[in-house]
């Protein structure tokens, strides 16, 4: 069997305000453009999770908000507190604990980008998978029958995309 997995880094936020409260920063224009982007792109490919696991901050919410409307079934989606800034060991416990085929997780870097770079086997050749910019999404491929099996070095990056791609 074989288990899918989406690593989305949140869209573009603002720093219009820059004493503002870092989990309440919310998307600026770039991102909401970027996130519907990526949800056609998903949908497109057929690339439609199960289920959404995303942070709690504004940003991811508003993220994953404009992705899921683009996908068909709309997935679940678990909003996930643990998920605010999460080491990729706290994000890896998480996916481990899944039961659907395919699972999103909507996240920050460091973070989301580290463990997207420790869990493929081969890096794909796109310059950006490396710093994961904002709404950077991979699609990792694990042939396990459970999500115990998704370790270090033992996915394939089937997909990865940054909005730049998509929109210029």
């Amino acid at each position: 069997m074989t288990l899918t997995l989406i690593l989305i880094r949140h869209a573009k936020s603002s720093w219009d305000d820059p004493a503002a409260d870092d989990h309440a920063r919310v998307l600026n224009a770039r991102g909401r453009r970027a996130a519907p982007a990526i949800g056609g792109w998903l949908a497109a490919q057929g690339h439609i999770p199960d289920v959404v696991l995303c942070s709690d901050a504004v940003r991811t919410r508003e993220t994953a908000g404009l992705i899921l409307p683009h996908l068909s079934p709309e997935p679940t989606l678990q909003i996930t507190p643990k998920l605010y800034h999460a080491s990729p060991d706290t994000m890896l416990d998480l996916i481990h604990r899944q039961t659907t085929r395919a699972v999103a997780l909507i996240g920050h870097n460091p973070g989301i980008g580290l463990l997207a770079n420790g869990l493929v086997k081969r890096r794909p050749t796109h310059p950006r998978f490396g710093d994961y910019p904002t709404c950077a999404t991979a699609v990792i491929a694990f042939d396990t029958n459970s999500w115990d099996g998704a370790a270090a070095h033992s996915g394939r990056c089937i997909d990865f995309i940054v909005p730049g791609d998509l929109t210029g």
